[in-house]
């Protein structure tokens, strides 16, 4: 990173991917900018002493990192912007990746058959709670049950997923 047109190019690159990466998780552009601009200063500043061997991976990083270090220092909990992230991923993810698909697929799958089903229709279907308690001849009730309880076993599940986020905000298009 010592050359200044590799480093350019590198900034050229990532800068909106970044931006992206990091309005997903502040809800706030001005904040999102900042907190990228900060990452490459900070990489120009240390560009002697870093050794990246893989630029992409080395920069959602450093952006995610700055994010909960900006919160941290503002006395924020991190995980709302995990939260954050697990919603993106849960609101978005018939428009995800055919390969992180297959991932939260076998998460569903996991889901009791009723849940897995309310849940689709929910989500999937964009269907009211009004029409699959009619459709599947239940309560609203258990419907919004059935929809909380999966919502909370995928947040779970996608826990385990959170090295996805910059692959999947990269796939997306904004």
């Amino acid at each position: 990173m010592n050359n200044p047109e590799i480093f350019e190019k590198t900034y050229t690159q990532y800068w909106k991917k970044l931006t992206a990466f990091s309005y997903t998780m502040t809800q706030d552009n001005d904040l999102a900018q900042n907190i990228v601009q900060d990452v490459f200063v900070d990489l120009w500043e240390r560009k002697s002493d870093v050794e990246i061997n893989a630029i992409e991976p080395y920069l959602f990083r450093a952006v995610k990192n700055q994010v909960f270090k900006h919160y941290q220092n503002n006395r924020f909990d991190k995980t709302i912007l995990e939260d954050k992230f697990e919603d993106y991923v849960i609101d978005h993810f018939s428009t995800i990746d055919p390969e992180v698909m297959d991932l939260l697929y076998s998460l569903l799958d996991k889901l009791p058959e009723k849940r897995k089903e309310v849940l689709l229709m929910y989500k999937m279907q964009d269907m009211t709670i009004d029409q699959i308690a009619d459709e599947l001849g239940i309560s609203k009730q258990t419907v919004k049950n059935q929809i909380s309880s999966g919502l909370k076993q995928l947040r779970e599940g996608l826990k385990d997923l959170a090295w996805l986020a910059p692959y999947i905000i990269l796939h997306q298009n904004f």
